[in-house]
């Protein structure tokens, strides 16, 4: 029963660190260049560990998560180019990791919302790769011409 309560209370304090995260990102319209920099370095930190065969500890796990979240929180503000970069890094580390649903978002987020970026032809390979069938969106004149012949 200890364990129950105890695990209940852990996923209310979960909610409230991620809704106070989700309430600052609307408060704040960009990340700064110093909190970016931070996560790109944590995240390379993190790549280092994978491809040395080391072990990722819980602190490095919840490194990883909290970079996710303030990437989403900050995409729910605005869509910087300069996250671009991140998502990709972040996606390299989760599919290193095998997390192969939560590779597939970073790389789709990198399409849908920055397809104009260096990047975008490299996270359609990495999703190629992971055996996600990626398809070009139609242009507005496509879609109007596929309109007009039904």
């Amino acid at each position: 029963m200890k364990k129950i309560i105890l695990t209940i209370l852990a996923g209310f304090f979960l909610l409230s660190a991620i809704s106070l995260d989700v309430s600052a990102a609307k408060k704040s319209s960009k990340l700064s260049k110093e909190a970016i920099t931070e996560m790109s370095d944590n995240i390379d930190k993190l790549t280092e560990k994978i491809y040395g065969r080391a072990l990722l500890s819980p602190q490095d796990n919840e490194t990883l998560i909290g970079i996710k979240i303030k990437l989403d929180n900050q995409m729910l503000v605005s869509s910087s180019t300069e996250l671009a970069p991140l998502y990709y890094k972040a996606g390299n580390v989760y599919r290193l990791r095998d997390m192969k649903p939560e590779a597939i978002e970073c790389y789709q987020t990198i399409l849908e919302n920055f397809s104009d970026t260096a990047l975008a032809p490299k996270a359609r390979a990495a999703l190629e790769t992971l055996g996600v069938t990626v398809t070009a969106p139609q242009s507005s004149e496509e879609e109007s011409e596929s309109d007009e012949g039904i």
